[in-house]
């Protein structure tokens, strides 16, 4: 089963190092889009030198990750290790593969879809434990020496990419919409890595306040065949004590359990919550009979 997961999470990686080179090759350097990280100090250099992405993406994820290795240890390195190799050979790949045809001239859908690839990539790689190596690691050594925030740091680092870029290509650039494009690239992969590390087996979470606990517990147990857990409370008002039922189930049972609570008990008060993910027996581990 382990190995099983590890070679999942392998080829989670590889997947996404290459969707990520996807999204460069197809999307941001036919565009000329600016973006952040090791890609837009790659591009670049590209620009000014012509020195091709992947060599330059190679050589300084090597660097990051000998850095990574003396000073975050062997096990970040293992994690980063397949990312520093993957990424610039798939960019290779690509580039050499599709060549210099364009699949789309509309900057907005390059702008659009390059953010979809970049951040969707990140966001497998990041939810498997793994990470994309090159300008990640500078921000985790800040973190760890002087306790910065990684996400502030990126968001600086970032910030001063893009701004290297405007700086140095305004004769590519030609006009302002590329950098206003850039930003708006950056801020798409953001957003979607925010919503993909959040995204997960949805569920509904559930609170019964009730002097009726007991049954609707057996109830919800029996009929359902969901777990349920009693914390102990105190009423507000009256100061009583009573049972708060808590019970995780599925969007498709809600309406039954519902239907359930207050056939037993018409005063029942039931608070409603909707959860990105659930993890445990019974959801991501089978459920377990005694």
């Amino acid at each position: 089963m382990r190995k099983g997961r590890f070679a999942l999470e392998i080829l989670t990686v590889l997947f996404g190092n290459f969707l990520y080179a996807a999204g460069v090759v197809l999307f941001i350097m036919p565009s000329g889009l600016i973006t952040g990280g090791t890609t837009g100090i790659a591009l670049c250099i590209y620009h000014i030198t012509g020195l091709p992405v992947s060599y330059f993406v190679f050589g300084f994820n090597v660097l990051m990750f000998f850095l990574g290795l003396f000073i975050l240890g062997k096990k970040f390195a293992f994690t980063t290790l397949i990312s520093t190799f993957t990424y610039p050979v798939a960019l290779a790949i690509l580039q050499n593969s599709w060549g210099a045809r364009i699949l789309t001239d509309d900057i907005l859908l390059c702008t659009v879809f390059g953010g979809i690839c970049i951040g969707t990539s990140i966001a497998l790689i990041i939810r498997v434990g793994a990470s994309t190596g090159g300008m990640d690691i500078p921000p985790l050594i800040l973190y760890k020496f002087f306790r910065i925030p990684v996400s502030v740091s990126l968001y600086i680092a970032d910030c001063v990419i893009l701004a290297m870029q405007v700086i140095f290509l305004k004769g590519i650039l030609q006009s302002g919409e590329k950098v206003l494009y850039g930003i708006l690239l950056v801020l798409t992969y953001t957003i979607i890595i925010d919503k993909l590390l959040m995204l997960g087996t949805s569920r509904i979470q559930l609170k019964v306040v009730s002097s009726k606990a007991d049954k609707i517990k057996a109830a919800i147990i029996s009929e359902v065949d969901r777990g349920v857990t009693l914390l102990h409370g105190q009423t507000g008002y009256l100061e009583e004590e009573t049972d708060i039922l808590l019970s995780v189930i599925s969007g498709r049972e809600l309406a039954k359990v519902e239907k359930l609570v207050h056939d037993i008990d018409e005063e029942a008060f039931v608070i409603i919550s909707r959860v990105s993910e659930v993890r445990g027996r019974g959801f991501s581990v089978g459920k377990k009979y005694i």
